[in-house]
């Protein structure tokens, strides 16, 4: 029997990954890390390989997202206040690298670090 499994998210860090999975399974949702063990061995190509990916069962998607963006992080300023969509003026923002060219996947860290809203879904 093949299950689908649906990427909740992405994180650089292990212990950011460790967070989200602690509480979705604390909720009763089964939770796999992909590329776990590639980023521990060498922490410096996670954002080459686009970071350690949580994955959940399809049929859990809804719930974890609901989880998730209950507890997410989002984009704050240097004072610490969150960032507002220059469109929506919800503060709901993540940061988002679109990855584009060869360049930019294998030199990620050049990117100029830009914003999505989670609102209305606009990089800015």
């Amino acid at each position: 029997m093949s299950q689908k499994f649906y990427k909740l998210a992405a994180f650089e860090y292990l212990a950011d990954t460790v967070i989200i999975k602690g509480k979705l399974e604390s909720e009763g949702i089964q939770v796999f890390l992909k590329d776990e063990n590639t980023v521990n061995s060498d922490p410096l190509i996670s954002n080459a390989i686009g970071g350690i990916k949580l994955l959940v069962l399809g049929e859990d998607k809804n719930k974890a997202l609901e989880i998730y963006n209950e507890i997410r992080s989002y984009a704050v300023d240097d004072n610490g206040k969150p960032l507002a969509c220059p469109n929506c003026k919800a503060e709901k923002l993540e940061g988002y690298y679109s990855r584009k060219g060869i360049f930019y996947k294998l030199f990620p860290f050049f990117e100029k670090r830009k914003f999505r809203c989670f609102n209305c879904n606009i990089v800015s």
